[in-house]
């Protein structure tokens, strides 16, 4: 079976990337076909292995620019020359999924969510601060980009989804059933430790979808102490409003961040995920998780057990169950045994399985 591994993108630190980091852990030797990588500005996984980018490669490196871009990457994928490869496993949330592959094929794609710009638009360009003019200069780009994702969709054999909230959406958008088979973690990189210091921890991409604004806004209010690790376009914004409560360290080394995740009081979470793994990671560590009460939390987390939800999505609701959660003595134990549910060894059985089933 020849088999090739397709991404949208590898310029990020993100979710998405260390899942299709598994996938080539999973299978070593398979090529990874993708619009741009820069190794700097992911994770170190993909270093030694066979990486083809498309002609967007040769764009001016600007992050700011491949935003602008999006209309590009379907041209982009459909360009790829795979009429060699019987499977073609996609990592999506994008553009992944618009491949084309020879007719004896199957294309299975493990779908992250459907394209946001697309499909959550109103509030994607809202939180990415689009301005009002090139909203609406995009509004025909969109629906006409939107006719195109579904087109493309039905040249899938088969979907994956991430998460619960994943499948729905899949179903929803594109009238497609689909398996959830979970992201996971490796649960013997991270240290447990029942010992935990006088802070709390985000880790996140500051992006404005992941509601980091919150956090900030919250923990400036309560005083408590919170430290931030991730890079964004919301840095400067986020650090401009931030107390001096709050400390921002930007891209940590992973040794670092697993000593982070073991010794903070909780994780906080304050925006809506598709899955997310930051909890999970947090979890394994023995470190709760204060989340945002919607979506991909929900299935990573047991409230009241491995951590809480807050339900408004403003800094008093966040503010009250910090609060909470203060008051309680959740077991660390259990965070554990909840994330060592979600290990490496099991979603590498599930794709296996998955792959042979299909083809």
């Amino acid at each position: 079976m020849k088999l090739a591994i397709v991404h949208d993108f590898l310029n990020q630190f993100g979710g998405a990337e260390r899942v299709v980091g598994y996938f080539s852990k999973i299978f070593p030797e398979v090529p990874i076909y993708t619009s741009i990588y820069f190794a700097g500005d992911t994770f170190d996984l993909f270093k030694d292995k066979e990486i083809h980018t498309s002609f967007m490669q040769k764009i001016p490196k600007e992050k700011r620019t491949y935003k602008l871009l999006f209309f590009i990457y379907p041209f982009a994928f459909s360009r790829f020359n795979l009429e060699e490869y019987e499977v073609i496993l996609s990592s999506s949330s994008a553009f992944a999924h618009h491949v084309k592959k020879n007719k004896d094929a199957k294309h299975i794609c493990y779908c992250h969510t459907p394209p946001r710009f697309l499909w959550d638009t109103k509030d994607y360009l809202e939180r990415e601060k689009i301005s009002r003019t090139l909203s609406l200069i995009s509004k025909p780009l969109i629906s006409y980009l939107r006719k195109v994702d579904k087109r493309k969709s039905k040249g899938v054999d088969f979907y994956i989804a991430n998460s619960q909230d994943t499948r729905k959406k899949i179903k929803r958008i594109y009238n497609r059933d689909s398996t959830v088979i979970n992201p996971p973690i490796e649960v013997n990189n991270y240290v447990y430790s029942k010992d935990k210091e006088d802070f709390y921890l985000v880790v996140s991409r500051l992006k404005g979808y992941k509601r980091i604004d919150i956090a900030v806004e919250a923990f400036n209010k309560c005083g408590k102490k919170l430290v931030i690790i991730g890079t964004g376009e919301d840095g400067p914004y986020l650090k401009a409003m931030a107390k001096p409560n709050i400390k921002f360290l930007g891209r940590v080394s992973e040794f670092s961040l697993i000593e982070m995740y073991s010794k903070a009081k909780a994780l906080i979470l304050p925006g809506a995920e598709d899955f997310g793994l930051t909890p999970l990671e947090a979890q394994v560590s023995g470190t709760p998780v204060i989340a945002y009460g919607k979506r991909g939390a929900l299935e990573t987390v047991k409230d009241e057990e491995t951590g809480y939800f807050f339900y408004g999505l403003n800094p008093d609701s966040l503010i009250g169950v910090i609060e909470k959660f203060e008051k309680s003595s959740l077991d660390p134990l259990k965070c554990r045994k909840n994330a060592e549910k979600f290990d490496f060894k099991y979603f590498k059985q599930k794709i296996i399985g998955f792959i042979e089933n299909v083809t």
